[in-house]
């Protein structure tokens, strides 16, 4: 790690953009390669048997110093500022599939943020170092079947028992589930009121009273394995718990604004690619002897509202304004402002233009875009998610308000 460190921060020449110098692009490039390489020529293998290997994957990703960029250099981190991370999000939307740039940025920004800002030396040493190098692979585990956006209202509970923590709960659509080494926990520790009784437990999913109940079948993200956990009677040591017990749901508060511009950022080059390929699509397409694309005569506008190019041309100025948005949040962070407004703010337009570009692009396919195998219909599916996990959009709206109501 620490000749990956170096070579990031050799002297380079000045690149002009907002947020990235050269050690941002030389890592993408590095990310890039092993995509074109490792990853998206096994894709559609993965996709058919509803998993890819973590393992493998993560710990190629590890030795690329994708998980290390911004964590602790005193347990193998790298130790950049978290404009990193975001790089490597970016980077990871070229994978022709939304489920693995979703479980690696589980993996980086979801389990391991308060692990690296609160935990203990032991848990750091134990846990976070060799998730960082890939060696293990990670999930958080806060939804529950009656609890999902409402964290406050989360029923699994950690009694404490002869010095030890005994976890009893059940925790659903947990990314990489089926195959994770440990779990980010959130459990209620005490009694009292809800956003005070709850801390972030490491649990490590070998031990007994641990049940991988199902893998999840979903609607998209297929090659991302989704499971159901249930902890019965597990024993952990009190020891496990991050940082100050009772602090778990601010936290996990905390670890949110990772997740949600993390979000963001792997969603811009999917979108992009959805226009990119929509455009080519349509430009070799012809319908009353014209390519769709170019095609303005009155049944055509009729069908498609509007011209197909300057609808791809509208969609993607609200991809930018969304990166505007995205890097200024960045931005402000890396100031150390609190960035809760401007992440839910993101967050919510990231997930309704997914939902817009690809429900678009799909429609400018015609029937070819319904079909299965099309990767636009892939993008549909898989993107639908992003208004719904990390927060719903009904959730961001509900934080933004109380922003807005403030002023």
């Amino acid at each position: 790690m620490a000749a990956a460190r170096a070579a990031l921060l050799k002297p380079a020449p000045a690149v002009i953009h907002i947020l990235y110098k050269e050690p941002h692009f030389q890592l993408q490039e590095s990310i890039k390669k092993f995509v074109d390489r490792e990853v998206n020529p096994k894709v559609e293998e993965w996709e058919s048997k509803r998993q890819f290997p973590a393992h493998t994957v993560f710990k190629n990703l590890g030795q690329l110093g994708a998980f290390a960029v911004n964590k602790p250099i005193e347990y193998g981190g790298l130790g950049l500022d978290c404009s990193y991370s975001i790089a490597v999000a970016e980077e990871m939307g070229t994978v022709r599939c939304g489920a693995i740039p979703m479980a690696t940025a589980v993996q980086s920004d979801m389990a391991t943020p308060a692990l690296a800002r609160f935990g203990s030396e032991y848990l750091k040493e134990e846990f976070l170092r060799p998730t960082i190098a890939g060696d293990l692979v990670a999930c958080i585990a806060v939804s529950e079947p009656c609890a999902g956006s409402d964290v406050a209202a989360i029923r699994t509970v950690a009694h404490t028992i002869n010095g030890d923590l005994v976890i009893n709960g059940t925790k659903t659509w947990i990314t990489n589930g089926a195959q994770a080494d440990w779990a980010c926990v959130l459990a209620s520790t005490r009694s009292g009121l809800p956003h005070k009784n709850k801390s972030l437990i490491i649990v490590p999913l070998t031990l007994p009273g641990v049940h991988r109940k199902r893998t999840i079948d979903k609607l998209g993200m297929h090659s991302s394995d989704t499971a159901e956990l249930i902890f019965d009677n597990v024993r952990v040591p009190t020891s496990h718990i991050i940082g100050e017990e009772g602090r778990g749901f601010e936290y996990q508060m905390q670890q949110f604004q990772d997740e949600r511009l993390v979000t963001i950022a792997v969603l811009l080059k999917p979108m992009e690619r959805c226009i990119s390929l929509t455009r080519e699509y349509t430009k070799e397409r012809k319908v009353f002897g014209k390519p769709i694309y170019e095609n303005q005569v009155g049944s055509l506008v009729e069908c498609y509202g509007q011209t197909v190019h300057f609808r791809l041309a509208e969609l993607q100025t609200e991809i930018e304004a969304l990166r505007a948005l995205l890097y200024r949040a960045v931005l402000e962070r890396m100031a150390g402002k609190d960035v809760t407004r401007l992440a839910s703010m993101g967050k919510l337009k990231a997930g309704r233009l997914a939902r817009q570009v690809t429900d678009q692009c799909l429609q400018f396919w015609g029937g070819v875009g319904y079909t299965w195998e099309n990767e636009v219909s892939r993008l549909y599916r898989d993107l639908r998610l992003h208004s719904i996990g990390a927060g719903a959009d009904e959730i961001m709206l509900s934080i933004i308000s109380r922003f807005e109501d403030t002023k």
